[in-house]
């Protein structure tokens, strides 16, 4: 028999052995039942009865212990995503995500931080099928204890979401916000965690029923982000909202290549159509933007003024962009991809973003001071909102050269400085 698989010495002299032993013993033995004084070592049943676990010798009959660690109860948002019923779906096809009814205590979230220039949340759903790479609300699924690689493919559907809306503002909403002195009423924004208009809105209807309640009140301010085009089947509810209160609606357009645009966004709708769309709403007298966040350093950063000038072109009254912020959670998911697809930026990515959230400071003052630039050649107006709050643009950060990184239409993307601090954003 083979030495590995024979046993020991000490155990078949153990089995030689009458059954009355000494109080201490040497390891391995097998008593007939659990001895009491174990020590630090832990029983395990083996095929002769009780025996004490040998980490440094095991046997088949004294097998090493089961390395078993306790598993805290869930509470919370995880309980009830972990107790969420499947939701029935007419889609057929062996893509779809699954769908779950999340059972919320809540539909407006606070929003605390000092990144953002807003008061609450309303996020319809949590996950997004768009899957883009870059996504940084991947984090929301990890408190629901599910990794942040399943955003795309477990989308949890929020169950009477108007009802809840409509008592959230009667308990929670203030129409004079802290944050402009009390003149203006508190900032409501939708789709700040998972888009509103992804392809589990045609079957849900969760944003629509939420426009519908906010269509109800009046006086308040509003803001909408989307990448679909679907967004042009609410214009009605808009219209009706807009009469009534301030709104602001977004359109992500983070490239005008549909070839990049599907890799980095691959269930999105293509750019053109949400140019299109953005033109749609214009002409249906709304209140429209484009946001081309994020900045993806060496990818799209080239890009910013073809983007600017299209959607001026489209109809866009205002423009804005930041660079990638980039959370751990889903940092798991955009360096692989980065290695994989952009091999030559891998190195630099990873280093700027080895110990931060942010990019380097000085390349987001860079890109700062461009999109200023840019908003000025094409005449955009200001945000709606953006000088509500003071946005902080992160920490402070000490710089290092880098040597500078080309992207493929040859713009010069000057890589520096030393990543340091984190902050993040509250979940929804």
């Amino acid at each position: 028999m083979s030495p590995v698989l024979s046993p020991s010495a000490s155990i078949r002299e153990s089995r030689r052995r009458p059954a009355t032993r000494p109080a201490v013993q040497f390891l391995p033995f097998c008593p007939e039942s659990p001895d009491p004084q174990t020590e630090a070592v832990a029983l395990v049943q083996g095929e002769n009865g009780w025996c004490k676990g040998s980490l440094v010798s095991p046997t088949a009959d004294c097998p090493p212990p089961p390395l078993q660690i306790p598993r805290a109860p869930l509470v919370g948002i995880a309980r009830l995503a972990a107790n969420s019923p499947t939701a029935q779906t007419r889609r057929s096809s062996p893509e779809r995500p699954e769908y779950f009814l999340l059972s919320v205590k809540s539909i407006l979230n606070r929003c605390d931080s000092d990144r953002v220039p807003f008061d609450w949340t309303v996020n319809p759903y949590r996950g997004c099928e768009f899957g883009c790479k870059y996504c940084y609300a991947r984090y929301t699924h990890e408190y629901m204890e599910i990794d942040g690689s399943e955003f795309e493919r477990k989308i949890f559907v929020k169950k009477d979401a108007s009802v809840l809306l409509a008592r959230d503002i009667a308990e929670k909403y203030s129409y004079e916000s802290k944050a402009s002195g009390g003149t203006k009423a508190e900032h409501i924004a939708i789709g700040t965690a998972t888009d509103p208009y992804q392809p589990a809105e045609k079957e849900y209807g969760v944003t629509r029923a939420c426009l519908e309640e906010l269509a109800k009140h009046e006086g308040l301010s509003i803001s909408v982000v989307t990448k679909s085009n679907q967004i042009v089947r609410d214009i009605d509810v808009y219209q009706r909202i807009a009469a009534r209160s301030a709104l602001s609606l977004n359109v992500t357009i983070t490239t005008l290549r549909t070839r990049l645009a599907r890799l980095l966004e691959p269930r999105a709708p293509r750019p053109d159509l949400r140019l299109t769309a953005l033109r749609q709403l214009r002409e249906a007298g709304l209140s429209v933007g484009v946001s081309a966040s994020p900045l993806l350093p060496g990818i799209n950063d080239g890009e910013l003024e073809a983007v600017a000038e299209a959607s001026r072109e489209a109809g866009a009254q205002w423009f804005f962009s930041g660079v990638l912020f980039l959370m751990p959670s889903s940092a798991k998911q955009f360096l692989p991809f980065i290695r994989e697809k952009f091999p030559k930026l891998a190195k630099q990515y990873e280093q700027w973003y080895a110990k931060s959230s942010y990019a380097p400071e000085e390349y987001r003052r860079k890109m700062s001071e461009r999109v200023r630039t840019i908003k000025a050649k094409f005449g955009f107006a200001s945000r709606p909102g953006e000088t509500m709050r003071a946005v902080s643009p992160g920490p402070r950060q000490m710089k290092l050269g880098w040597e500078a990184v080309r992207h493929r239409h040859k713009m010069p993307v000057a890589l520096m400085g030393k990543v340091a601090g984190s902050r993040r954003i509250p979940e929804d």
